[in-house]
């Protein structure tokens, strides 16, 4: 899956010092104004490495600003065991056919040769839907660079929160979440696969890439090397991200209705183009503001 996120105008917060800054550059987030709070709208990488911290201290400005934290899940209450077994419910072939079934013949050849060039023993995840090995080579290679979920934006955030007694709340469940992915037809999954294998090539330096667009708040970078390609599969595009937005949209906008400041984190991709959530607030008529890393 890709990660990031970013839109339009890169805008100075007026009014808030403590988050703004004339010579700073833009980051990956937004404040959206409420008629008594403000909400933070976070681009998160789901995995990073060590080296990739610290990250920009205006998101620690927003994360001190806010009472509480929103993911996409409820970071302080997953459960390892249950989620395993829900993974293996939805993500592994239970009617006895397995990955070359399912893929057809061309098509697992094609996914053949690919994995065979990243050294991944494709026969290793024989008994896993198309869908469900994509996800699995993707955190395979990326771990294999050095990416780690416990290096990510959500976890380091939860670890935070969890510190100072912040409350964390879910967008939606680790069911609903892989059901998503579940429920696309078997050619988008097979296209998943493919392309998830084709990507991971030279997979480093594009990863070095996108952090730094995503550090940087590079909105046209994001955009043109992450939603453009997920945009040419128009059934994942429209299950992953449009439809996921334009619930959140609803969310946030009860949320924009409270007195509390909340710290929203979701994958950087939903906060790109007119799909993305910031896009969408705004045609709502809220004054949504790209924030800046104070200058050094």
């Amino acid at each position: 899956m890709k990660f990031f996120s970013g839109i339009w105008l890169s805008l100075l917060l007026a009014g808030c010092p403590a988050l703004a800054a004339e010579n700073g550059h833009p980051v990956s987030m937004w404040q959206i104004e409420g008629a008594s709070n403000s909400i933070y709208l976070l681009g998160s990488i789901h995995m990073l490495r060590e080296q990739d911290h610290p990250i920009p201290s205006v998101i620690y400005a927003a994360y001190r600003e806010a009472e509480a934290l929103i993911m996409e899940l409820d970071m302080d209450d997953i459960d390892p065991v249950a989620d395993q077994a829900l993974a293996t419910e939805l993500g592994l072939i239970q009617d006895g056919r397995t990955l070359h079934d399912l893929m057809g013949p061309e098509r697992y050849a094609e996914a053949e040769s690919l994995a065979a060039e990243l050294q991944i023993p494709l026969r290793l995840l024989d008994q896993s839907e198309p869908w469900y090995a994509a996800v699995n080579v993707e955190i395979m290679m990326l771990m294999r660079i050095g990416f780690n979920p416990m290096h990510g934006i959500e976890f380091h955030l939860s670890e935070l929160a969890k510190r100072d007694h912040k409350e964390i709340f879910g967008l939606e469940t680790t069911r609903q979440q892989l059901e998503f992915l579940d429920n696309l037809s078997l050619a988008s999954q097979r296209e998943m696969l493919i392309q998830t294998l084709s990507d991971s090539m030279g997979l480093a330096q594009v990863m070095d890439d996108m952090i730094d667009a995503w550090r940087y708040g590079d909105i046209e970078f994001l955009e043109k090397n992450l939603l453009a390609d997920m945009q040419e599969f128009a059934e994942l595009y429209e299950a992953i991200v449009v439809n996921r937005n334009r619930n959140w949209v609803e969310k946030i906008q009860e949320l924009l209705s409270e007195k509390d400041d909340y710290l929203i984190v979701v994958g950087a991709l939903h906060l790109v183009g007119e799909q993305g959530v910031p896009y969408l607030l705004s045609q709502r008529g809220f004054d949504v503001i790209q924030l800046h890393q104070p200058a050094e």
